[in-house]
């Protein structure tokens, strides 16, 4: 049977306001009050279902038609909001490394190894809050929870220019990494839910390049405070006033106006909303589950592909912490004022901006996400070579081999959509993304203390360190991709295939990726 946009169908009616999913029409099970409280609005693979047997009763034709409407309205229009977060919680972390410039550690009385610390102080947070984020986004509503940690975070961020110590500014960062950890793996399940496989990295790609775009404007941001005069504060401290008071103010927007899944996208309409839910049906992965399983658990924990997962993460930590927190100190250090050196790094961004679109769009091609990460990781390789043998006297090209290290970005995203497109049951992907952002924080942790301040500028013990790190990288992801590549040729030669709808309805069954013998994973 076929139905136009304009359709409207009968739809269950509910009993009471608390018995139905927000903004669907569908029936959810009657709850107690506290069992309203944890699951109303995230038992939503039956809703799903739902939703998904609703749409069969289209044409195909027509729900691929209308899937391209509903593809580009969230694209347009929920990727935007991705992309302005982001792009504010990482010019949250970047405000220390930009006021650095401008004699934050004299005025804090930071000495010997300070500055290292209070930069691994925010990923010591991080990893505290890793794991309970990812266990509560399996059971709460997005949407509002980063609204709503926008607004702390925000204020946090702005209570960096009150403290007047080392010790002061480490536990502020320490709380700000706590609050942020909610961000990256939130728009990672994020992203799964609402664009389907092929689509993930591209997504996931333009939203982490803003940090690029946040390195343009935090460098522009610092160099305008940095000629700033006649002001009542140090101009270091301004830096931290105004990044936090936007992260507030853009709280606003997400808490009103931000999806938690195609089931309730304030944007579409209640058919598009069925649509959405059949497009991404065929990721076999469902929607979301709040129950805890825990031989999901113990899945994950015997998994070897999942071990070779988290590995790549600490090793991508690693140079993540070192490019975001040093880069500033490192360009400095090329005999450039305060002033220079922060202009300098804008150009970095750009760098990263066009990777990041670059390798998303690689790795749409079939099999080449796992090739895409090689791929990025070579730039950075080609940069830290260059830092090592170039001589002083050529600053400006030790300048551009540092703006290649800002390509990192690109295969950092592309390893974090790893989880989403190939990890199957809900709590098994919950334990293994929750292990994996606290891998790479304790990589984030690590980075910056490869910097020892005696060898500054050029820093060769931790330029050698990176090195190794990027050939780790490599390795890592070479295995995983040969991994999944074997398992897939083993699934195809027993013939492990389905019915397309079969195989749509099991991914609402919350079937891990080993329980499930149809799925497939991407390589």
């Amino acid at each position: 049977m076929t139905a136009k946009m304009s359709e409207k169908n009968d739809v269950p009616i509910a009993e009471s306001p608390v018995d139905t999913e927000h903004g669907t029409g569908f029936v959810l099970p009657k709850q107690n009050a506290i069992q309203r409280l944890i699951h109303r609005r995230n038992d939503l693979n039956e809703l799903g279902r739902d939703m998904l047997q609703k749409s069969l009763q289209y044409d195909r034709a027509q729900l691929e038609a209308d899937a391209i409407k509903v593809r580009w309205k969230l694209d347009l229009l929920v990727l935007p909001m991705m992309m302005t977060t982001y792009m504010l919680s990482f010019l949250d972390k970047q405000t220390l490394n930009y006021s650095n410039a401008y004699g934050l550690q004299q005025d804090t009385k930071m000495t010997g190894d300070n500055y290292s610390w209070v930069a691994s102080a925010l990923y010591f947070g991080w990893l505290c809050g890793a794991w309970p984020w990812n266990m509560l986004l399996q059971r709460v509503a997005i949407g509002k929870l980063v609204g709503g940690m926008l607004f702390v975070w925000g204020a946090v961020c702005m209570l960096q220019a009150t403290v007047f110590n080392f010790s002061g500014f480490f536990a502020v960062r320490f709380f700000l990494g706590m609050l942020e950890a909610c961000l990256s793996p939130a728009w990672v399940i994020l992203t799964s839910m609402l664009w389907t496989r092929k689509e993930q990295t591209l997504r996931s790609s333009i939203w982490l390049c803003t940090n690029g775009v946040s390195n343009i404007l935090g460098a522009l941001l610092a160099y305008a405070s940095g000629v700033a005069g006649g002001l009542a504060i140090s101009q270091w401290k301004l830096i931290f006033l105004i990044v936090g008071a936007l992260t507030f103010v853009w709280g606003f927007v997400i808490l009103l106006y931000l999806p938690d899944g195609p089931h309730n996208a304030k944007m579409l309409t209640e058919y598009e909303r069925v649509v959405a839910v059949w497009r991404v049906s065929n990721n076999q992965i469902g929607l979301k589950d709040a129950t805890i399983r825990p031989y999901q658990i113990k899945e994950a924990l015997l998994d070897g592909k999942c071990y070779l997962l988290w590995m790549t993460g600490i090793a991508l930590g690693i140079l993540n912490g070192a490019v975001t927190n040093f880069m500033s100190a490192i360009i400095k250090g090329f005999n450039f004022d305060a002033l220079r050196a922060s202009l300098l790094q804008a150009p970095g961004g750009a760098f990263e901006v066009v990777s990041c679109i670059l390798l998303g769009w690689f790795s749409l091609l079939p099999n080449m996400v796992g090739v895409s990460i090689i791929i990025g990781c070579l730039p950075g390789i080609a940069g830290l070579v260059g830092i090592l043998t170039i001589g002083i006297e050529h600053r400006y090209a030790l300048v551009a081999m540092c703006w290649l290290e800002n390509v990192l970005g690109s295969p950092v995203v592309l390893n974090w959509t790893v989880p989403g497109l190939n990890i199957a049951g809900h709590t098994k992907r919950s334990t293994v993304i929750g292990i994996y952002f606290a891998c790479f924080v304790v990589g984030d942790i690590i980075g910056p203390h490869l910097f020892l301040p005696w060898e500054a500028p050029r820093y060769p013990t931790a330029i050698k360190g990176l090195l190794g790190t990027y050939c780790a990288v490599v390795v890592f992801q070479g295995l995983y991709t040969l991994w999944c590549w074997l398992d897939n040729r083993e699934r195809d030669r027993l013939g492990l295939h389905a019915e397309v709808e079969e195989e749509q309805l099991e991914g609402f069954e919350d079937l891990t990726d080993r329980q499930n013998k149809h799925f497939r994973y991407k390589l």
